[in-house]
C-alpha cells in the first residue's frame, strides 16, 4: 500500500488532469520533485503542493 505522503505518477495525472508525458516532463525539468523507489517514480505530496503554490504565485497579479 502506497503511503499518502507519496503519490504515483498516475495520482498526479488525475489530480492535475494531465497526461503521463506532461507529468514526466514536469519531473524531468525539475518543476516537480520526485523520488525513485526501485523502478517506480513517486512524487512526495508536499512537492505537488509546492508546485501548485508556485503556479498560484505566478498567476497572482503583481503587488498583491
Amino acid at each position: 500500500m502506497m503511503s499518502p505522503d507519496l503519490l504515483t505518477v498516475e495520482d498526479v495525472m488525475a489530480r492535475l488532469q494531465l497526461g503521463k508525458h506532461s507529468v514526466y516532463d514536469l519531473i524531468r525539468t525539475r518543476k516537480l520533485a520526485s523520488v525513485q523507489i526501485g523502478r517506480c517514480r513517486h512524487i512526495p505530496a508536499r512537492a505537488l503542493t509546492h508546485y501548485l503554490d508556485s503556479l498560484i504565485k505566478e498567476a497572482a497579479p503583481h503587488g498583491r
